[in-house]
């Protein structure tokens, strides 16, 4: 009989183990949403979860396998825009439009957590390395948007520092937050922007050609 319980046994204790992971993991996202990061303590995130701290470090070795996991959990929960669904977008200008209002509606709904995450992210080297992922995802989101768009030098330059001012995190913050744009209303300008910055000719280019165009022929 011992024999036969000891597998049903195994099994409870396995999901209890789970369950005590999720729970320390899903208090650890919490505070470092509330808090940030650089203010999280094992001690705090032990007392969330309702258990000791030794119990923390049994189920995470440091606080690069803990902040994986918290990751992990987070993004599973929050997903960011398919940069690939824009690119099927041929039109440029309509492609820039429906990526900056999925984006900026991701901001929205996570906006605590990047607020926490941007401000520890040079105090918390595994904050730093985490973001980096975040990043080469706008550096994606820049790359779709620019694509089509037939611009070179410093018309292209120009072009790609608007885009990558609008698919900001920051940018969004300023417009709706502090400035008290709508999101539409942010958009539109973010979106006139970018529009503008590949229209604007050249001016030093521009004045060179006119003087070339008046100065009259040899004679």
């Amino acid at each position: 009989m011992s024999d036969q319980k000891r597998p049903y046994r195994m099994k409870l204790r396995a999901e209890s183990e789970a369950q005590t992971r999720l729970r320390i993991t899903e208090s650890a996202v919490a505070l470092h949403e509330e808090l940030g990061p650089a203010r999280t303590t094992i001690g705090a995130i032990a007392d969330r979860a309702g258990v000791r701290r030794s119990t923390v470090y049994r189920h995470f070795r440091d606080e690069e396998e803990l902040f994986d996991a918290c990751s992990s959990h987070w993004r599973a929960d929050n997903p960011p825009p398919d940069v690939g669904a824009w690119a099927a977008i041929d039109d440029p200008s309509e492609r820039t439009e429906a990526a900056l209002r999925e984006l900026y509606a991701f901001y929205a709904s996570t906006r605590r957590m990047y607020e926490s995450l941007l401000r520890d992210e040079e105090l918390v080297p595994v904050v730093r390395r985490r973001l980096r992922d975040f990043h080469d995802y706008l550096r994606s989101a820049q790359d779709v948007l620019m694509a089509g768009r037939r611009l070179r030098g410093r018309a292209a330059r120009r072009t790609r520092a608007a885009i990558g001012h609008a698919v900001a995190f920051p940018t969004w913050h300023s417009l709706t937050q502090e400035q008290q744009l709508s999101e539409g209303d942010a958009v539109a300008l973010m979106c006139r922007l970018v529009e503008e910055a590949a229209g604007v000719r050249d001016e030093g280019r521009s004045k060179k050609d006119e003087r070339a165009t008046l100065r009259p022929p040899p004679s």
